[in-house]
């Protein structure tokens, strides 16, 4: 465990450095579920399913009731009393400039944005005194330059944005020299991380850039094996999804909580898949699922773009979470958000918070090479091991 090199008393150096990452995950969890805390509960109806018996080599995780606290973790003030954090106040161009495009804060990469927000709010650990800080807070938004051809994010300018905002600190503040970066954070909620690049092999050749690897990155990719693009200090964060969205979702569900999808799926399904630079999307699983489940009676699978899915979810008993280009997917925090179990299909992905979340008791695993007894295994679990999802 690395040591803060900072202007406070060295004692408290390491429990401020072990602390760190309780806060994020107390931080993060918090702004990402506690909007839906107090919101009714959510049913499920069991679906009808076979009696059969099936050996279940994938990792087959049940949902149990959720026993979430009525407050917020971040609430305890006693964690969070000595902890300081530092924001650094960069040029708008770094940050609110991007903030003209509305879909800045709320598209698959805006946690950048909600983090710096809540982070502006946060008093009871936020310092307008760097002298006193643990920690750093470096906001720069490298994800809202959306491509004019496809309107996806482009991040071909993230590292030179980055390099400048480092410059900018650099030139007017003595912490990141004093340092090298060492207590700094930045959020890299990108595919690949601070890798920049939506295609695996080619953010593998790019790497972590070098002015990033003493700092803190929070970032959404995390496998379970070594891979260079966390090759870094990180702290695993959840995708981000909109609180409000989830809010008008639920508040419009059938108070009945009735589900009448077994299985759910909407999102982008290749019936002919492309060879890209010797990559097939989605490892070709998504089109498998398209392949043998597009007639089946018990799966709801939608390959176009439709604004209210959501309400699809609050309908839905098991969500399919399978891999893009990278393994993670916003489809994870949105089915336990509106009560549907997530089926998450992405061998090697590292959950967020896992030594704290109990994933094994509020998700589904299944391997991708087991997509062809996807119907069998589903079958099973609502026959034989289905919980009720509040």
């Amino acid at each position: 465990m690395r040591i803060l090199h900072k202007g406070r008393q060295p004692e408290k150096s390491l429990f401020f450095r072990y602390y760190q990452w309780i806060l994020w995950f107390s931080f993060t969890l918090y702004f990402l579920t506690s909007f839906f805390i107090t919101n009714k509960p959510i049913t499920l109806s069991k679906p009808r399913a076979s009696g059969s018996k099936l050996s279940l080599p994938s990792r087959v995780l049940f949902e149990s009731v959720n026993k979430t606290s009525q407050q917020p973790y971040l609430k305890n003030p006693a964690m969070f009393k000595d902890l300081k954090i530092f924001i650094y106040e960069l040029p708008s161009e770094y940050n609110e400039n991007w903030l003209s495009n509305k879909r800045c804060s709320n598209h698959l990469f805006a946690s950048e944005v909600a983090i710096h927000r809540a982070l502006l709010n946060a008093d009871d650990f936020r310092t307008f005194d760097p002298n006193e800080a643990d920690l750093f807070f470096v906001p720069v938004y490298v994800s809202c330059n959306f491509s004019t051809v496809n309107g996806f994010p482009t991040i071909v300018h993230a590292r030179s944005l980055l390099f400048s905002a480092i410059q900018f600190i650099t030139k007017n503040y003595p912490f990141w020299n004093r340092s090298q970066g060492f207590d700094h954070i930045f959020v890299a909620s990108h595919d690949y991380g601070a890798c920049f690049h939506a295609m695996e092999d080619r953010a593998i050749d790019n790497g972590i850039p070098e002015f990033l690897m003493n700092s803190i990155l929070l970032q959404t990719f995390g496998v379970n094996y070594k891979h260079p693009c966390q090759d870094v200090e990180n702290v695993l964060i959840p995708p981000y999804i909109s609180p409000e969205g989830i809010r008008k979702t639920l508040e419009k569900a059938p108070l009945t909580g009735n589900r009448d999808i077994m299985v759910f799926f909407r999102g982008k399904m290749e019936v002919h898949p492309k060879n890209v630079s010797g990559k097939f999307y989605s490892k070709r699983v998504r089109t498998e699922i398209w392949r043998r489940y597009k007639g089946d009676r018990r799966f709801y699978l939608q390959r176009h773009r439709f604004t209210g899915y959501q309400s699809e979810i609050t309908r839905s008993v098991f969500c399919l979470c399978p891999l893009g280009w990278a393994p993670w997917s916003p489809r994870l925090v949105e089915s336990v958000a509106l009560g549907c179990v997530p089926v998450i299909i992405a061998d090697g992905i590292r959950l967020p918070f896992s030594s704290a979340v109990k994933w094994s008791e509020i998700s589904l695993t299944v391997a991708e090479r087991e997509v062809g007894k996807l119907g069998q295994i589903l079958e099973h679990v609502a026959a034989t091991n289905l919980s009720t999802i509040q």
